[in-house]
């Protein structure tokens, strides 16, 4: 095969025709992009000035469609995801009526978009809406929390949140199905010490449910814990014909890990140990599995010595 070679005057041809040829190319696409075309693009609605004194449901999707008039760099950026994703609606006019126009609010929502493009009309152009009474409640608020502790340490009592109930408005079919709202995900890693701040309230997913206050005080007691030992006499339960059991051994060995601060205040007494005499009667077992309940949700249970007892029946 023949390989063709090209003088240093038709290398120096061809790259000048390729760089034309590159920079007509690129003066086209300024050119063509800077041109007006008209193209619709999907948007999310979002409310503002909400009537103070009504709850009310959109009768239709959270959704519309704009017809824009704009340059083809702003048809370029609507299409890879760059721009306003959102139009806010003023809802004032429900004071007085139960529906409102996007072509009396086109100056106010031009306003939201760069100059180089204009909204030219909505679809729908009419949003309509069902009222109800707002009603009001009050429900606690629910701490969610992704805190990771270091070696040895934990929480040791209960979250404090301040307030611990919020204030909830809105139609009193949402109302009813709300018994406690959410904060934020509070994420904190290796921690060894009690923690304090700001924690946000979730937002209301619906327009029309509002929430006081946005915010609570939080308090996160942390401390160092260590291992603790004590021994629990082995309750019988299940045993309906007060049959004489002897359980062997009659005690087990809990290691738990316990806080610092009340290290001498936890005792047997926080702890119930059982084996149940009903698995014998219905499967023949020969051992007994202890379960143990524990009375403090922040003593953490690490060992149990042993985990099955055996029983005699004493006739």
């Amino acid at each position: 095969m023949s390989i063709i070679r090209l003088s240093a005057a038709e290398r120096k041809k061809i790259s000048i025709f390729f760089t034309c040829l590159l920079l007509a190319v690129t003066a086209w696409m300024f050119y063509s992009l800077s041109l007006k075309y008209d193209y619709q693009l999907k948007t999310l609605v979002t409310f503002k000035n909400l009537p103070q004194y009504k709850a009310f449901y959109p009768l239709q999707s959270d959704t519309v469609m704009l017809n824009v008039q704009g340059t083809g760099w702003q048809l370029l950026f609507n299409r890879i995801g760059v721009g306003s994703k959102e139009i806010k609606v003023d809802l004032a006019s429900l004071e007085k009526q139960h529906f409102v126009t996007f072509t009396e609010q086109l100056p106010t929502i031009n306003k939201q978009f760069s100059s180089l493009q204009k909204i030219i009309s909505v679809q729908p152009d009419t949003l309509f809406f069902d009222f109800t009474t707002r009603k009001v409640k009050r429900v606690p608020v629910k701490f969610i929390a992704d805190v990771n502790y270091k070696k040895q340490f934990g929480q040791s009592k209960d979250t404090k949140l301040k307030p611990a109930y919020v204030t909830i408005t809105g139609p009193q079919e949402q109302l009813q199905r709300i018994s406690y709202w959410e904060t934020d995900t509070f994420r904190k890693k290796n921690v060894d010490a009690s923690l304090s701040s700001k924690v946000y309230l979730q937002e209301p997913s619906e327009p029309n449910i509002s929430l006081f206050p946005l915010s609570v005080e939080m308090q996160l007691p942390v401390e160092e814990f260590t291992e603790k030992v004590i021994t629990i006499p082995v309750r019988v339960i299940n045993n309906p014909d007060y049959q004489q059991v002897k359980i062997i051994p009659e005690k087990v060995s809990l290691t738990v890990m316990v806080a610092l601060s009340y290290y001498a205040d936890i005792t047997e007494e926080d702890f119930t140990v059982t084996a149940d005499l009903s698995l014998w009667r219905r499967s023949g077992a020969n051992k007994l599995p202890v379960v143990i309940r524990n009375k403090n949700a922040y003593v953490k249970i690490s060992q149990v010595i042993p985990q099955q007892v055996d029983f005699m029946i004493l006739k």
